[in-house]
């Protein structure tokens, strides 16, 4: 059978881009009857907005059905490749364009890779109804986009498309005779368009990239059908999204250590393994789960500490993939251990009254004499050595500064090793309380 020819001149995503808002499939948050942005494109109501999401979610795809539907002039730029120049060359454009009695969209892509200075630019432009600004982000625009422009852009976040949404993009490219790949007359198995679905990772272009790659791939060896092996083959080697440094990133670390203080080892393990999918820094990874050992395990289990701290050194010295079991075993183990965050919390009221009080003096009888003056001075002077009291604890001694007020910075938890250490402490205080003068 001769080989089915495939169109390469444009890429397949771009080809299918959908031309209305019917065609568009996904983000029902957004386009359902009766939501804002579906109403204000059906209506042909053009307002100044952002466009949160992932890559391959539709952002600019909305942002030029908007401009189509309204009849908007439609200006692109990339914030990757754009700088002031161009925005006042789009902006003489819409000037123009306005005055023979049109509005005009400016587009940027990547607008969180504008410095303030050059998203301030759009300012009095938008003010004055020059144009209407729709920027696209894969960024939080909290932080990202200035708080001029967000006050006069209303933000939409997009989702990632889920695989089942992508599996209806895949079939209708291969069915589209006009954009798609239908006129080429292959078919595709079951398995190899699930793959393709889920190896797409929410992203449309991403998915329908790997389709056109596994068109490819058939044509080249006469096949008339996509099988699960040329899927396998032009999805091997993908990564899941994450950004390191962005919000995905944050986002994911924050999962991993709440799922290890909540103890669910699986949720912890996922989070860790997607991390290291994503191409985390194992370093990083080993540092965040020494600070579980200490901030939400602490004394209730003190051999987490050393776990990862050893994990650590584990990897260290293999690296990876075999360093990795290290840092998930680690990993597994905080998630198990018996949780406080006793220390944690008692530091951070210490250093709220170092703070309030400031410089206190040491207490006489705790101050060290190492010279004949510090002594004749009184320092150490009614120091009561531990040691030599019964059970090697001095009943009534007080060691906090003068000025002071009596504290109970450390409150073990009734879990662990911290449980008996509670019951300790609760003996000892009980003594001191029974030696203090009335």
């Amino acid at each position: 059978m001769a080989a089915p020819t495939v169109k390469t001149w444009q890429p397949l995503a771009d080809r299918m881009r959908p031309r209305t808002l019917a065609e568009f499939t996904g983000q029902p948050q957004l386009l359902a009857p009766g939501k804002p942005l579906y109403e204000a494109i059906t209506h042909r109501q053009l307002h100044s907005l952002i466009l949160w999401g992932p890559p391959g979610t539709g952002k600019t795809t909305l942002a030029r059905l908007m401009a189509a539907a309204s009849g908007a002039e439609f200006i692109a730029l990339s914030a990757v490749q754009a700088g002031i120049k161009d925005i006042r060359e789009a902006v003489a454009r819409a000037r123009q364009v306005a005055a023979a009695g049109n509005p005009t969209v400016l587009f940027l892509d990547e607008v969180h890779r504008f410095n303030k200075t050059q998203q301030d630019s759009f300012l009095p432009h938008v003010e004055d109804g020059t144009l209407t600004f729709i920027g696209a982000t894969t960024e939080n625009p909290s932080f990202e986009i200035v708080g001029a422009l967000l006050s006069r852009a209303r933000v939409y976040v997009l989702r990632s498309l889920d695989a089942t949404v992508l599996r209806e993009l895949l079939q209708r490219a291969l069915n589209d005779r006009e954009r798609g790949l239908g006129d080429t007359g292959l078919i595709i198995d079951e398995e190899a368009l699930e793959l393709l679905a889920q190896a797409g990772d929410g992203d449309a272009r991403r998915a329908l990239g790997q389709l056109e790659l596994a068109a490819g791939l058939a044509a080249a060896t006469d096949s008339p059908r996509i099988t699960l092996e040329m899927a396998r083959e032009v999805a091997a080697g993908g990564r899941r999204r994450f950004d390191k440094g962005g919000e995905q990133f944050y986002d994911q670390i924050s999962a991993l250590h709440k799922a290890v203080r909540g103890s669910d080892p699986d949720g912890a393990l996922y989070w860790f393994a997607r991390m290291l999918d994503g191409g985390c820094d194992p370093h990083y990874l080993a540092r965040r789960v020494l600070r579980m050992a200490t901030e939400d395990i602490g004394l209730a289990d003190p051999r987490a500490l050393t776990i990862a701290l050893e994990a650590w050194q584990a990897y260290e010295r293999l690296g990876s993939p075999e360093g990795d079991l290290a840092l998930a075993e680690a990993v597994t183990y905080m998630a198990v251990a018996a949780k406080s965050n006793a220390v944690y919390t008692a530091l951070g009221a210490v250093m709220a009254d170092v703070e309030k009080y400031g410089s206190l003096e040491v207490p006489v009888q705790l101050r060290n004499a190492p010279t004949k003056l510090m002594k004749e001075l009184g320092y150490g002077s009614g120091y009561r050595y531990a040691h030599d009291e019964p059970d090697a604890f001095a009943a009534g001694e007080r060691y906090l500064p003068a000025g002071l007020p009596e504290r109970r910075y450390y409150e073990p938890v009734p879990r662990g090793l911290e449980l008996r250490i509670g019951e300790a402490l609760a003996k000892l205080r009980d003594r001191n309380r029974a030696a203090t003068p009335k």
